[in-house]
Order: C-alpha cells, then sequence, then structure tokens
C-alpha cells in the first residue's frame, strides 16, 4: 500500500507542479509559497476537524525543523519551476530519492571505516558493492535527463533546483522521524503549511506583493489547485513514510517518488512542447529502473525489520 500512496502522491505533486508553472507568470515564488501554505492551513484544518484529529502536538521542535526544511526545498523548487523545462524542474527535486538512498548506502560505508580499538569480534556488514554501483546508475541517469534541457543562461535555476532535492532529501527524513514518534500525517503536513504560509508571507512582504492591476481573478484561480494539490501529495507521501517501517521500505517509497518525473514530462509535452532526446529518456529510464534494483538488492540483503508501535 506505501507505493500506491507514494505513486498517488507524485501525480499530485506533478499536477501541483504544472500549475505553479502557470501561476508564476503572474506570481513571484515567495508568493505561491505564501499561498500555497495559506490555502493549505485551511483544507488540512477542515481534514484534520473531520477525521477529528488533534492538531496539538508533543514535538514542536520536530515540526519546526521539518517546516524550515521543508520550506527552504520549497521555495527552492517553486523558482526552478518557473525557469526551467517542467520535467527538468521535477527531476532536480526529485533527486532527493537519490540523495536518501545514496545517504543509505553511505552510512553502511560508514562501517567499513578503520576505528581505533574496534573489537575484532564485531563483524563489519556486507559490503553492498552492486547497491553501490545501482546507486551510482541512477546519479547517471539523472545527468543523462538533465544535460539535452539545461544550458547556461538557465544555470542559477538549476543550482537551486538541486538544492531544492537535497534538502527535500533531510525534509523527508525529518517526516519519517515524526511518523515513529507518532505524529498522524495530517498533523505533519498542517504545521508544514504554517511555516510555508509565515516564511512565504515575511519573504513577499520584504519584496512585495504583485500589484493587483497586473493579476486577474482569473489567473489568481491557479493558487487554489497550487494549495489543494499540495496538500494531498504531502498527505500522500507522509503516509508512504508512515508505512515505511525499516531502511528498505523507506527505500522503495523513495524511488517510487520518479514516476512524479514521467507524470510531468508528459505534461511538459503536452502543454509546454517541452522535448526529450533520446539521451534524456534513456537516463529517465536508468532512473526508475535502479530504484527498482536497488530496492530489490536491499530486500534481499537485510532481514525484514519488525514494525514500530506508533
Amino acid at each position: 500500500m506505501q507505493a500506491l500512496w507514494m505513486v498517488l502522491g507524485a501525480l499530485f505533486f506533478a499536477t501541483m507542479g504544472l500549475c505553479v508553472k502557470i501561476a508564476s507568470a503572474w506570481f513571484t515564488s515567495a508568493e505561491l509559497v505564501f499561498y500555497r501554505g495559506l490555502i493549505g492551513i485551511v483544507f488540512l484544518w477542515l481534514l484534520a476537524r473531520n477525521r477529528g484529529v488533534s492538531l496539538g502536538t508533543r514535538y514542536p521542535g520536530m515540526h519546526a525543523w521539518r517546516s524550515l526544511i521543508g520550506v527552504v526545498s520549497l521555495g527552492a523548487w517553486f523558482y526552478a519551476i518557473a525557469h526551467l523545462p517542467l520535467a527538468t524542474a521535477v527531476t532536480l527535486n526529485y533527486m532527493s530519492s537519490v540523495w536518501i538512498a545514496a545517504f543509505l548506502v553511505g552510512g553502511a560505508l560508514l562501517a567499513w571505516v578503520p576505528v581505533p580499538g574496534r573489537d575484532g569480534s564485531i563483524p563489519r556488514p556486507p559490503f553492498q558493492g552492486t547497491m553501490v554501483l545501482t546507486v551510482l546508475i541512477g546519479f547517471a541517469g539523472v545527468v543523462m535527463m538533465l544535460k539535452p534541457s539545461v544550458d547556461s543562461s538557465q544555470g542559477f535555476a538549476s543550482l537551486l533546483g538541486l538544492f531544492s532535492g537535497m534538502t527535500a532529501a533531510f525534509a523527508y527524513m525529518q517526516v519519517v522521524a515524526l511518523s515513529r514518534a507518532g505524529e498522524p500525517e495530517a498533523r505533519t503536513v498542517f504545521y508544514f503549511a504554517v511555516g510555508s504560509a509565515v516564511a512565504g508571507g515575511l519573504v513577499t512582504v520584504i519584496d512585495g506583493f504583485t500589484p493587483w492591476a497586473q493579476w486577474s481573478w482569473a489567473h489568481a484561480a491557479w493558487l487554489l489547485p497550487v494549495g489543494v494539490l499540495a496538500a494531498l501529495g504531502q498527505l500522500c507521501m507522509t503516509r508512504a513514510y508512515a508505512t515505511a517501517k525499516s531502511e528498505s521500505g523507506t527505500l522503495l517509497v523513495a524511488n517510487l517518488q520518479y514516476s512524479g518525473i514521467i507524470f510531468a514530462a508528459i505534461y511538459g509535452a503536452l502543454l509546454f512542447d517541452d522535448r526529450l532526446d533520446l539521451s534524456g529518456w534513456a537516463g529517465m529510464g536508468l532512473i526508475i529502473l535502479s530504484g527498482i534494483a536497488a530496492t530489490f538488492l536491499r530486500q534481499r540483503s537485510l532481514p525484514k525489520a519488525p514494525a514500530e508501535e506508533h
């Protein structure tokens, strides 16, 4: 079921990216973050009330850190969406899956670092060379996909897109920590919406709101799906990570985010006439295949972790 939640969340986020791309013609990235958070607060408050979920929390510090790192990632991603082809911006952000897989592999590699006084009776875990190769192939696929569509004039937006993927990886790992602490997904996503509204609002007040004379209510109508789809996507992804009870489960969820690249590529081709050449499509295929291979290798090589109580 965690796989279905992640694919559905990826679809919601790709559709949200489409709306952000359109709305960015009239609104700044900070404004979009602000309105996304404001709409999300209302939507999630109603959802929590309908489910009988209390919004009070015993972990304000964990929510604050998740919101801070998440808002930084979100703002960078919205800027990338506005200035890059949709599939390219989504790919850069969804590199968070590659980063998570790399972090998991890095954790295993750290066990091989010689430590003075290490007790020889404590065996090292087996070196997962095939897993390392699989992650490297995933990175190669990302490079192949980005190369045809990123030029020098888009360098800053590309760097922000890469940064959004890195910070999103940390945000998603904090989501896992919150879920294991017993926080329901509606509460976690609600506080992220609050953080988005506060941070986006502060930046927009400093930078200035877009004058009303430059947009109409027809333009503003694109803001509603940005907020609603973002909340739905975040709920699905939070649920996916919450049901991942082991490292292999986390890796599975992380890799399935790549389905969002396919959805974004379809939107870009149909609505913005974005085109990927053979190298780009081959890179996309490598990313997906490396995710499947990495998941299989982790599940086969690691024992199943016991489920944790919420």
